[in-house]
Parts: structure tokens; C-alpha cells; sequence
């Protein structure tokens, strides 16, 4: 009798052990169980963007040989600085070229509004008024012919030769006044909106040939820093070639590339906290401007056939809320 409760109460301390370690075993279940969720939630995802500003290239308008630069590459300009000279010796011939063809055509012009000189008015009268004098004689020749030949003194041929004189010095007559009259009257309305056009197409060829050689001394369209000269000096430079670049380090902003999704936090107009490794991990913030589509070729593919879809990605540009000293193009910049 005494074996039999000796035995139950070993196989009751056996059960006992049993579940107090299936209890330990569910215990420790669960903890690597809450221990995998925490550690399967993935942290926080901080997105990285890039320091931008707007960059201004330099040129021209005219080919020719650097003479000098002015400023170098890290120099801060202002609007209206003096960069570079370029000197152009096929220009400088293309325009005194250009200013002995507007004198010709302008004194062209000047004869057509001056008319006819006075002595060529002078010479034409004269003509005219001898012309007169022949045709009066002619006239009288031709009565007296004309008289004789009723009386039967003169064969009509010689009173037909004295008819075809007279009209000839009539005709003459006729031929002076109006060489008389172009002379006084000069050049025709034609004539002279001929000249005054080319006289105009001179002086603007002039212009042309001026616009260029301006382009001699270039000189900052604006406000910021040289961030790069491309030829040296002595270097020749083709027309529009690039000549340097400044960038407007006054107007600064951050581009990122974010996946549509994440698109809802960050809407156009919402100020942001970001961190600049660059200047030792500084926080500031800065003001979403823009959100633009990347395009098609932009896309973050689903990984599994189900439950999930092909994420396009947008560029988003935000500016800082302040001026950031040191603050420079090509910083990473960090965005929780």
C-alpha cells in the first residue's frame, strides 16, 4: 500500500515537471516570437537628396582669341562684372568693310535727295533754248519754202525738205524741255527709296558687325560664384562656345527621389526637418516647392505577382526655410 502512494506521488512530481517546463518552453515561444516582430519591423527609411542651385553659362557672341580672364574659378561676381575680353581681328576688317559700304551708300542716298547739280540744270536749259532757236529758224525756212512753192518757184522736194526740218527741230524742241525738266525735277520717287533703302541696309549691316565686337568684353549676367572656366587664355573660342559658368548660390535647394507612396507626407508647401552631414550633422528646415513625375523609365518594380504594384518615383526639390552658411551644391542632405 505504501509502494502504491510512494508511486503516485513520483508520477504527480513528473506531471508537475512536465508542464512547468512546457510552460517554460511557451514562455520562451512567445519572447523569441515578440523578439522577431520588433526586430522584422524595419526602422525608419531616411531619404538622401542633393544640394542644387541654378548654374548661368557664360558666352558669346563672337569667335575669336581669349585676351584675359578677369575673375577665376571660386570668385563670387555680382551682375555687370567685368570676365573676360575676347579680341577678333576678322571683325574689326568685317567692319570697316561694313562703314566704307555705308558711306557709299549714303552719299548714293544724298545725290538722289540733292537732285540734279546746277551746272547739269544749267547745260540742259541751254540745250533747250538752242533747240528753240533752230526750230524757229526751221519754221521760217519752211514758210518761205512753202510760199515760193505756191508761186512755182521751188520744186516741192525742196519745199518737203524744208517741212521735214522743221519737224525735226521740233522734235528736238521737245527732246531738250524734257531733259531740261528731269534735270530740274531730279531723281524719280523710285530712285530715291532705292537709295534710302540701301543706305539703311548699310548702316544696318554696320549695327550687325557693332552687335558683336560688343561681345568683346563679357560681362556677369548676374549674381553668384565661377564655378568653372573652360578655355584658357590665348585659347580661340567658336560662336556661342561656352566660356564659364556661375552658379547662383543665392537661390539653393535639396532634390530627392521619393517613391509615390511616400509621396502623401511629403505635399507641396510642407516644411521638413533635415540634417546636412556635410556641416556636422546640422538640422534646419526647409519648404517643399516641387513635385514632379521622373517618367516611366523611374520605376520601382513589385517583387511578388500579388499584393503589391509597380512604384513610379517623383523628384521632390525643397528649399531651406533660411539661409544656410557654407551651404554648397553637391551636399548630400538627410530627410526622416
Amino acid at each position: 500500500m505504501a509502494n502504491n502512494e510512494n508511486d503516485a506521488k513520483v508520477v504527480k512530481k513528473k506531471d508537475r515537471a512536465l508542464l512547468a517546463a512546457i510552460a517554460v518552453f511557451v514562455v520562451m515561444l512567445a519572447a523569441v516570437a515578440i523578439m522577431g516582430l520588433v526586430l522584422i519591423t524595419p526602422p525608419q527609411e531616411d531619404l538622401q537628396g542633393q544640394a542644387d542651385c541654378d548654374i548661368v553659362r557664360v558666352s558669346g557672341k563672337l569667335p575669336g582669341r581669349v585676351v584675359k580672364f578677369y575673375v577665376r574659378e571660386g570668385d563670387f561676381v555680382h551682375k555687370g562684372d567685368t570676365l573676360v575680353s575676347i579680341y577678333s581681328s576678322t571683325l574689326d576688317a568685317k567692319l570697316y568693310q561694313a562703314k566704307s559700304v555705308e558711306e557709299a551708300a549714303s552719299a548714293t542716298n544724298q545725290k538722289a535727295l540733292n537732285g540734279t547739280r546746277n551746272e547739269l540744270k544749267t547745260g540742259a536749259y541751254n540745250v533747250w533754248q538752242q533747240a528753240i532757236a533752230y526750230e524757229t529758224i526751221a519754221q521760217k525756212t519752211f514758210q518761205r519754202m512753202q510760199n515760193l512753192f505756191e508761186q512755182g518757184v521751188v520744186s516741192e522736194q525742196k519745199r518737203d525738205e524744208a517741212r521735214a526740218a522743221y519737224e525735226n527741230a521740233s522734235a528736238a524742241v521737245k527732246a531738250a524741255k524734257s531733259q531740261y525738266d528731269m534735270a530740274v525735277n531730279g531723281a524719280q520717287a523710285e530712285d530715291k527709296a532705292a537709295a534710302r533703302s540701301m543706305a539703311n541696309a548699310a548702316r544696318g549691316g554696320v549695327m550687325e558687325v557693332q552687335s558683336l565686337l560688343e561681345d568683346q568684353i563679357l560681362v556677369a549676367p548676374c549674381d553668384g560664384e565661377v564655378s568653372e572656366i573652360y578655355p584658357h587664355e590665348g585659347e580661340l573660342v567658336s560662336l556661342g562656345a561656352p566660356i564659364m559658368s556661375i552658379s547662383r548660390l543665392a537661390d539653393m535647394w535639396v532634390s530627392f527621389n521619393v517613391r509615390e507612396e511616400q509621396l502623401v507626407d511629403l505635399p507641396v508647401g510642407k516644411e521638413v526637418h533635415v540634417t546636412i552631414p556635410a556641416l556636422g550633422n546640422k538640422d534646419t528646415r526647409m519648404k517643399v516647392f516641387y513635385v514632379h513625375d521622373r517618367g516611366s523609365y523611374a520605376v520601382w518594380s513589385a517583387t511578388k505577382a500579388y499584393g503589391q504594384y509597380d512604384s513610379k518615383t517623383f523628384e521632390v526639390k525643397a528649399r531651406p526655410c533660411e539661409a544656410i552658411k557654407d551651404f554648397r551644391p553637391g551636399m548630400s542632405v538627410l530627410l526622416k
